[in-house]
């Protein structure tokens, strides 16, 4: 059966406010702007903005939050035939502040946590190419259990695994848990978006790009991808050379949320058009730059992936 869902994004679908002033602190932020935000949110909008067929699979409170959310993604061409609404829990929502480094946040933990087994049917499995997901989705249950069940079911049905390991002690205060929890989710062979952040956050400072790569690989992850900021990123397939490239130039960093979530959209969208690796990174690299020249949303970009991929 051809499968006719290039990717399902399993995850949180939440409201970023951004602050306006730039490179304050939360504390002296005084006005924000509302963005739709979440990293997987942001690689569905992302993928369907590059013609991808998209399925979000996450769940927002009935308010009007969730309503915005829910007309944003359906603006974008994202499928929300799997997306649900609750009255249990309000929609999740992230106070971060402006910086063209790591951003400062404060997240208020709402309905993003209650994604259920309904939503993730083997019907709509079966029909994937990619299921995505997070850290940030895996840090509570019920999601967590849900996710990695549904993983499990999704690999068994021919689906290729992916997980932005986007650890932070904040969102999951229980290090060990969240290990346990990534092993598991590695055993499954997914492919690994990883950043220099995660894995100080993850395993403590002091690990090498090589030792990283050994103990993700260890664990069963197929592809990991390590992003360095400014310095680029490295790809290390399995039993294969480790590529490394260089970040693109920018003028003018406008604001860095979102450009990790960019950076995997262009790689996994290269993948999905069967793509060498070197091609995936430099799609990742160029979507990356183009995000952090913007704030919120991206423009446009699919002819950008078009003339990186000669397609």
């Amino acid at each position: 059966m051809s499968k006719e869902i290039d990717i399902v994004c399993v995850g949180e679908t939440l409201i970023d406010f951004i602050g306006e002033q730039t490179e304050e602190p939360i504390n002296n932020t005084k006005d924000y702007h509302r963005y739709l935000g979440g990293s997987p949110t942001n690689v569905a909008m992302n993928m369907a903005r590059l013609g991808a067929h998209v399925e979000m699979v996450a769940t927002v409170g009935k308010d009007g939050f969730g309503d915005y959310i829910v007309t944003r993604l359906k603006e974008a061409a994202v499928g929300v035939h799997y997306l649900a609404e609750t009255s249990e829990k309000p929609t999740t929502v992230i106070f971060v502040n402006r910086t063209v480094s790591t951003p400062e946040f404060i997240a208020f933990r709402g309905a993003d946590t209650l994604i259920n087994e309904e939503q993730l049917p083997d019907t709509l499995l079966q029909n994937a190419k990619i299921f995505h997901t997070t850290c940030f989705a895996l840090s509570k249950k019920p999601a967590r259990n849900t996710i990695l069940e549904k993983a499990k079911k999704a690999r068994e049905l021919g689906c290729q695994l992916s997980i932005d390991i986007n650890y932070s002690e904040k969102i999951w205060p229980n290090t060990k848990t969240a290990k346990k929890t990534i092993e598991a989710y590695c055993s499954l062979e997914p492919l690994v978006k990883v950043s220099q952040d995660d894995v100080d956050r993850l395993f403590g400072k002091g690990m090498s790009h090589q030792e990283v790569f050994n103990h993700l690989h260890a664990l069963g992850a197929k592809m990991v991808c390590f992003t360095l900021g400014k310095e680029g990123a490295k790809l290390s397939e399995k039993g294969k050379p480790v590529i490394s490239l260089s970040a693109l130039k920018v003028e003018k960093i406008m604001d860095a949320t979102g450009a990790g979530d960019a950076f995997w959209s262009g790689f996994l969208f290269a993948y999905l058009k069967e793509k060498s690796n070197e091609k995936c990174m430099e799609a990742a690299l160029k979507m990356a730059a183009i995000k952090l020249q913007n704030v919120g949303r991206i423009p446009d970009y699919a002819s950008v992936i078009s003339e990186v991929l000669d397609i």
